[in-house]
């Protein structure tokens, strides 16, 4: 294509929104040129004005203009790469892959308040409420219908892999560092998403970051 994408985004440790499109592209074999901004004070992202006046991450630079938010980014991503086929080829399958991303991208607030993304980080049994328990089993229903219903071909929500899968990839990594309890169809689902070749080399990066943001770490102990 001769398109050059550049991704800006934050810390891989915290930033669940920019895992998102990081995983779409790299899982998808489409090549970018990564730069990443850290986390400051109140988690603003330092110097994200040079990329987006939003100046939040991700951010997808297209041969110099600026593509922003993890949903936007995605679906670009889906109309320049059409024969990637990011979004399911079946028309139910992909209306129901746009609903549910729709969905964990306005939603489930209790989920990601109580159990922030933290990769490199164990919390056992932390943030369950009931109302983040709400949002656990919602998240649950959806990957359980989704499988049933689409997932005939492969391990992935829609069968192979998908732009539904990327964004639901920081969900599996909360279920991770939470240690949630899971019904066996979604435990597997997590461990299919956790093998993945872009999801292993993100986690490998997280775990190497040294960066502590005190509003991403509420369960960390007090110095």
């Amino acid at each position: 294509m001769g398109v050059k994408l550049q991704l800006i985004i934050g810390n891989k440790n915290y930033s669940s929104w920019s895992m998102r499109p990081w995983i779409l592209l790299r899982q998808s074999g489409i090549d970018f040129e990564e730069v990443q901004l850290k986390f400051g004070e109140g988690t603003k992202v330092i110097g994200i004005e040079k990329y987006s006046a939003a100046r939040k991450v991700p951010v997808l630079i297209i041969d110099g203009e600026p593509v922003w938010d993890s949903l936007a980014i995605c679906e670009a991503a889906a109309e320049m790469f059409a024969g990637k086929h990011l979004w399911p080829e079946d028309d139910a399958a992909r209306r129901v892959a746009r609903s549910i991303c729709a969905e964990m991208h306005s939603g489930f607030q209790n989920l990601r308040g109580k159990m922030p993304m933290n990769i490199r980080t164990k919390y056992p049994g932390k943030g369950l409420t009931p109302e983040s328990q709400k949002d656990i089993d919602r998240v649950v229903a959806i990957w359980t219908e989704c499988r049933e219903r689409f997932g005939g071909a492969g391990s992935f929500l829609f069968g192979r892999f998908s732009i539904a899968d990327a964004f639901y990839a920081p969900v599996v990594m909360r279920f991770q560092t939470y240690a949630v309890k899971l019904p066996p169809p979604a435990q597997a689902y997590c461990e299919a998403v956790l093998a993945l070749s872009a999801v292993k080399e993100w986690i490998a990066a997280a775990k190497r970051e040294t960066e502590f943001v005190p509003e991403d770490e509420p369960y960390a102990s007090k110095q």
